[in-house]
């Protein structure tokens, strides 16, 4: 299988609720022969009394022990499934839909409780119905009401953890966590503080190939960039990637540009290096995560919400990422091979674009805000503070017009003021003002 397909069929199979108990069910085919087997050689070998047995139940009480756990079960399976789809619609309506593929769908511990309930399902059915006239298989028995009890406690703890996870605070830590873990993948080395333009920037000249995308349209989710730097140093050539990490590229538009003596070089092959998809993912993917995040405070923003508390949860993830962002190395557009050479040539977001997406529509909706105003002013000075000087200029820039923002949504002085001050909570915090009185 192709790169490109074998890492689609993984994303897919990652944010698809039905993988799980489907593997509950190929667990349920194994173990299920297996322990029926042991539960017949334990009776052989008089280990097991096949009318009193381990739970002593008689034909009647474990036929109707095994009929309510397959009821609770279905019950337990049909409330799960519901219930998600109704937090899926509450998701996409209050926050953003872009959260629903990346944080809802995955999450392992709604999918792994679905399994459960899935196998304990298909295990008490056919243990009632594997059941003779005489005898009661105790093993089978005492087996479904050791999983049909932990699905009780399982369901339990589902309705607790789906009421907490859907809380603003754990939606947008979550995005938080998942954007911690792309940064540091796609931004290992910390920054050096110089700020000098790649090499491909100052000498670029036209390429001599280029390799254009063939198929249909589609977001590119991710680049497999060792691939390309073995097939560009045996082809002793330079490959650029010329769209982006999430953008869209239609049928026609380039795909690479090649430099050197390419004529070599399979096309097909270097297309199936990338993979493309229907919807931004975050694996390779830093921006959207802040993306995410800013789509959550424009929707707490709007006037059909009015929550600028969520806001400035999602402002606090802003924050945090921000910080991780600026004490990085953002410039890895040059991928070299191991004897140094440049090889691949890759575009990623700099620091400008980070702080664009941060604040600028954050400020353009929540200006009139103070509890905005007062977080955004907060985060800013905050990294100013803690971040290199070669970070400062883009915020100072956001700072000023935050200032000019404010002076424009609230005209009375005290209110003014009052906004001016930076506060990490909004409103309710220790702060002190940086406004002249």
């Amino acid at each position: 299988m192709d790169w490109n397909r074998w890492y689609s069929l993984k994303s897919y199979l990652r944010s698809s609720l039905w993988t799980v108990p489907l593997i509950a069910v190929a667990i349920y085919a194994v173990v299920k022969p297996v322990a029926e087997m042991v539960g017949r050689w334990m009776v052989r070998q008089g280990a097991l009394d096949p009318k009193t047995g381990l739970l002593g139940l008689s034909m009647s009480g474990a036929r109707s022990l095994l009929g309510d756990i397959v009821s609770a079960d279905l019950a337990f399976l049909v409330f799960t499934f519901a219930s998600l789809l109704v937090a899926i619609q509450v998701a996409g309506g209050q926050y953003t839909p872009r959260i629903i593929a990346t944080t809802l769908l995955r999450d392992n511990i709604i999918r792994s409780i679905s399994g459960l309930f899935v196998f304990t399902l298909l295990f008490a059915n056919r243990t009632q119905g594997w059941m003779g006239e005489e005898e009661v298989h105790q093993l089978q028995v005492l087996i479904t009401a050791l999983f049909g009890f932990a699905s009780v406690v399982a369901f339990l703890f589902l309705i607790d953890y789906a009421a907490k996870s859907l809380r603003p605070v754990s939606l947008v830590a979550r995005v938080g966590e998942q954007g911690v873990a792309v940064i540091e993948s796609v931004y290992p080395a910390p920054t050096t503080g110089v700020t000098t333009p790649p090499e491909h920037d100052k000498e670029r000249c036209a390429p001599d190939r280029v390799v254009r995308q063939r198929g249909k349209s589609g977001i590119v989710l991710a680049v497999n960039l060792e691939m390309l730097v073995t097939k560009a140093r045996r082809a002793d050539i330079v490959i650029e990637f010329v769209p982006q990490v999430g953008d869209l590229v239609a049928v026609d538009e380039p795909l690479f540009y090649l430099y050197g003596k390419s004529g070599v070089v399979d096309e097909s092959r270097l297309r199936t290096l990338v993979a493309f998809g229907t919807e931004r993912t975050i694996e390779q993917d830093p921006m959207f995560a802040f993306r995410i995040l800013v789509d959550i405070a424009l929707k707490a923003l709007s006037a059909a919400i009015n929550d600028p508390t969520t806001a400035v949860l999602a402002i606090d993830q802003l924050h945090r990422l921000l910080r991780m962002v600026g004490k990085r190395s953002l410039h890895i557009e040059e991928i070299l091979d191991r004897s140094g050479r440049v090889r691949v040539i890759l575009r990623t977001p700099n620091w400008e674009d980070f702080v664009h997406i941060s604040f600028r529509e954050v400020r353009q909706y929540g200006a009139g805000s103070i509890q905005i105003a007062r977080r955004l002013r907060a985060a800013m000075e905050n990294l100013i503070e803690t971040l290199p000087g070669h970070r400062h200029e883009a915020l100072r820039i956001e700072l000023a017009l935050l200032d000019r923002a404010i002076a424009v949504e609230h005209p009375f002085p005290e209110d003014l003021a009052l906004a001016r001050i930076a506060d990490s909570q909004g409103l309710g915090g220790s702060a002190t003002s940086t406004a002249d009185n």
